[in-house]
C-alpha cells in the first residue's frame, strides 16, 4: 500500500458527500459533483454540472488553506484524485494559484475544457503531474484521458521521457492496458515511486 512505502507522509482523504445525480436517476450517492452522462461527446447544453464544480474546487482548497494554517507549506503539499476526484485535482491544477509539490489524477478527465483553456493560470504548467488510465476503463473511457493530456500538453506542460517517472516540471502519463475503471499493482507501483520523487525533492 502507498502509505506503507511513504511513511512520513500525512494522508488527508476527504470523501465526498451524498447528492442527487442525475445518471442515477437523480437518486442521491456520494459525488463531488453532478454527472449527466458518462458520453462527453454529447456536447449538449447544460453537461457539465459547472456550478458543482466551482462549489468542489473551493471546498477542497478550503481544506489547502486549513493545512497552510496549520503551518504546513503549500510547496509540501500534494494534491490527487480518482474519477471525480481526480478532475477536481486537475481543475485545482489550472485554476488555483496554489504552490502545490504536485498533482496527480487517477482515471479522469478534464471538465469544461474550453473554458479551463481560456482560464487556466499560465504557471500551471510548472508543476509536476503524475496522470494514469486503464485502456479498458468503461466508465471514464480511456480516450477522454488521452483527450485531456493532450490539452495540457497543449498548454505548455512537458513530457516526462519515458525512462523517467519524475521531473518538475513534467507531466508524467501512464497508460495501463486491460485496466478497467479502477488501479492495478502498476499503476501503484509507478504512483508510488513518483510520490517518493516528490516528497524527496521537498526534503532538500
Amino acid at each position: 500500500m502507498l502509505w506503507s512505502q511513504l511513511p512520513n507522509v500525512q494522508w488527508i482523504l476527504p470523501h465526498a458527500p451524498s447528492i442527487p445525480i442525475t445518471l442515477n436517476g437523480g437518486m442521491a450517492m456520494p459525488g463531488w459533483f453532478d454527472i449527466k452522462t458518462l458520453d462527453r461527446s454529447k456536447r449538449v447544453d447544460g453537461l457539465e454540472d459547472e456550478a458543482g464544480l466551482q462549489a468542489t474546487v473551493d471546498k477542497i482548497d478550503a481544506l489547502i488553506q486549513l493545512e497552510v494554517d496549520k503551518g504546513i507549506p503549500e510547496d509540501k503539499i500534494v494534491l490527487g484524485g480518482f474519477s471525480q476526484g481526480g478532475a477536481i485535482a486537475a481543475l485545482s491544477l489550472l485554476l488555483k494559484n496554489r504552490n502545490l509539490a504536485g498533482y496527480v489524477a487517477l482515471s479522469t478527465w478534464i471538465p469544461m475544457p474550453e473554458k479551463v483553456a481560456q482560464e487556466a493560470r499560465p504557471n500551471a504548467k510548472d508543476y509536476p503531474v503524475f496522470w494514469g488510465h486503464g485502456t479498458d476503463d468503461q466508465v471514464v473511457r480511456y480516450e477522454y484521458g488521452v483527450q485531456s493530456v493532450e490539452l495540457l500538453k497543449k498548454l505548455g506542460f512537458p513530457s516526462v521521457p519515458e525512462d523517467k517517472i519524475f521531473e518538475r516540471p513534467g507531466l508524467k502519463f501512464e497508460s495501463y492496458p486491460g485496466m478497467q475503471h479502477s488501479s492495478c499493482p502498476e499503476e501503484i507501483r509507478d504512483l508510488a515511486a513518483w510520490l517518493q520523487k516528490v516528497t524527496s525533492k521537498l526534503d532538500q
